[in-house]
């Protein structure tokens, strides 16, 4: 293994609802491999995000949540973006710097990787979308496959109130049981829970709206990596493949590295180690 010196920086992007805490147990694998690495919030996300008041107004009235406008229906993929150039400059200090994006993050890294190729070393896909260029993707992919009771509140594709929202706060067992199918698939129930608690309610519209033409002196000239996790329940593996064979069509001068893991569609919770490394390998 090099040197930590002769590797570059490593920062962590997470997809919707979800926040930088997503990422500690890879975080922690990687610092205690020498790696300088940082987790980061999206734009709209973690402590950059802002809750709807019928959340947590009571008593609660699932009508108010479902119509009330969302306080981040103003954020973008241009601003999300932008919020992650910021942030690679920031760790990086003007070098390149390896970035690992999860779901959705992968829209936002690709939009980043257009923008600023020569501040992303590699681009790492974990079970993320990977638009082609032009293209809008959507969290919608997977979600008729986890039809329990309750799940229908969860207002995938809303787009009148700005966000794509869930009742995070739910206390329905089905609605709670279908979240961790979709995203927890094999984490642990205890850990599971907990992770549903720190979700953001509202991921914004504006994010999973928005295209990006992609360029071969652009993102086409960053090395990229994709890790197909094949229990993913929400972007199910052949859609993963379907990106990895649409970016090496477009850009086959620089094909994707792929590597495969046996999880769902959060495995920084169910094996962190293994995602750990797999960044690592990068590096090296």
């Amino acid at each position: 293994m090099p040197a930590p010196d002769d590797r570059t920086a490593v920062l962590l992007l997470h997809g919707f609802w979800h926040g930088s805490w997503c990422w500690t147990e890879v975080l922690a694998r990687l610092t205690a491999a020498g790696v300088r690495a940082l987790a980061v919030d999206m734009a709209g996300h973690g402590l950059r995000a802002s809750r709807p008041a019928a959340l947590t107004r009571r008593p609660f009235a699932a009508e108010a949540l479902a119509a009330e406008v969302s306080p981040v229906a103003d954020v973008d993929l241009d601003q999300a973006g932008d919020l992650l150039v910021a942030q690679v400059k920031q760790l990086g200090g003007g070098a390149p710097v390896t970035v690992v994006a999860h779901s959705m993050g992968g829209a936002v890294l690709t939009r980043a990787g257009q923008l600023a190729p020569e501040l992303i070393a590699h681009a790492v896909y974990l079970t993320a979308l990977m638009p082609a260029s032009g293209v809008p993707r959507r969290p919608t992919c997977g979600c008729r496959r986890t039809r329990a009771a309750g799940w229908e509140r969860c207002r995938w594709g809303t787009r009148a109130n700005g966000a794509l929202r869930m009742d995070v706060a739910s206390p329905d067992p089905a609605y709670r049981a279908a979240v961790r199918e979709t995203f927890y698939g094999d984490v642990d129930p205890v850990t599971a829970e907990a992770a549903i608690a720190l979700l953001t309610p509202d991921a914004p519209v504006g994010i999973s709206a928005g295209v990006t033409a992609l360029t071969a002196d652009g993102w086409g000239s960053i090395p990229r990596t994709y890790v197909v996790c094949t229990r993913d329940a929400t972007i199910p593996a052949a859609l993963q493949r379907k990106f990895i064979a649409d970016a090496d069509a477009a850009f086959p001068a620089s094909p994707t590295a792929v590597r495969e893991l046996e999880a769902s569609h959060s495995p920084f919770l169910s094996m962190p180690g293994q995602v750990a490394g797999i960044v690592l390998d990068v590096l090296s």
